[in-house]
């Protein structure tokens, strides 16, 4: 046991320690900081988790357990530890933020701590801004998977709702779904299941595995990646773009800078995969055009040079298309 569990389970909230075994039922509200502690601290004596949990959650007691071992770990690691029913449910979220959503609500639910959706937004951290000027806000996302490249610059990305900044604006309609869908698979009752998710898909997100085969609630985002341009799928080199974008993205947690939106409603952004930016690597592959007409970035043009005088991908013909033209000359033969 650390210390700051210690200290907290005798300091302010002892005197409401009358949750007294695992079996014992939900606490009330005004306890449930103080019942969390103190199952937590029976957990590490005797890694037993509350008998009736099992009600709330769809997950096997072994699962349980393993929750609770990781509560255990981030309740000692925090400094200090929560003493509001907002902090613990923050701790709670943020710790098993990979695990089924149901499961997570359930547990919250158990101890009569706020759902996610519920909470408010926490105190801003006033840091010095790095972002380049212009960003409006910072996409973290899942692994991407191939088939969400649809050409060598559009990509389609999944955010987890457990992001701060996505947490606070999921739906409740879309919460509920997600926790139903959840419910019904663990029936084996996948018709009501499947019925669930369109509900969550037409809303704009998704359920999706995760490493450890945990549900995922995650938003969708359409994105066009900023200053370039590649050619068209019919288009010569077409194919190779989207294959070149395909293996630079595929399995990877992106971060994505959103400067804004483009006329069919995607997000136009800047990637990158650690330190390595997308764009940089499509227009040194020659595989993309600078696109000088929505972005004039001195280094976006330095990597077209660089790739023309070495005449790779694209730049292997003497006259390739521009994709923008290409794609007038269609609109003007409709």
């Amino acid at each position: 046991m650390g210390n700051s569990l210690f200290k907290f389970l005798c300091g302010k909230f002892s005197d409401q320690l009358h949750h007294s075994s695992p079996a014992a039922a939900p606490p009330a509200a005004t306890d449930a900081v103080s019942a969390l502690a103190h199952d937590l601290h029976h957990f590490g004596v005797t890694s037993q988790v509350p008998e009736r949990l099992s009600h709330h959650v769809v997950s096997s007691k072994k699962a349980q357990a393993n929750w609770y071992r990781k509560l255990l770990d981030a309740w000692k690691e925090s400094k200090p530890p929560p003493k509001t029913p907002e902090a613990a449910s923050r701790l709670v979220v943020q710790t098993l933020k990979r695990h089924q959503r149901a499961d997570v609500e359930g547990l919250l639910a158990y101890y009569g701590l706020p759902l996610p959706h519920t909470l408010p937004d926490a105190a801003p951290v006033v840091r010095p801004s790095s972002k380049p000027e212009g960003v409006k806000y910072e996409l973290h996302t899942l692994p991407v998977d191939a088939r969400a490249v649809a050409d060598g610059d559009t990509i389609t990305v999944y955010v987890d709702t457990a992001d701060p900044r996505e947490s606070a604006n999921v739906p409740r309609g879309v919460h509920e779904a997600a926790i139903e869908r959840a419910r019904a698979r663990a029936a084996k009752d996948y018709n009501k299941a499947d019925a669930l998710h369109k509900i969550v898909m037409d809303a704009g997100y998704r359920v999706i595995a995760g490493a450890n085969n945990e549900e995922i609630l995650a938003r969708k985002y359409r994105i066009r990646l900023r200053g370039i341009d590649a050619p068209e799928s019919s288009m010569p080199f077409g194919k190779e773009a989207k294959e070149a974008l395909v293996k630079l993205v595929q399995g990877k947690c992106l971060k994505v800078l959103v400067y804004g939106e483009d006329r069919y409603g995607r997000c136009v952004g800047d990637i990158y995969f650690n330190s390595v930016y997308i764009q940089e690597q499509m227009l040194k592959k020659g595989l993309a055009w600078h696109y000088i007409a929505y972005d004039q970035r001195p280094e976006l043009a330095k990597w077209e040079k660089e790739a023309r005088a070495k005449r790779v991908g694209l730049w292997a013909s003497s006259h390739p298309e521009k994709p923008w033209e290409w794609r007038k000359e269609r609109r003007n033969a409709t």
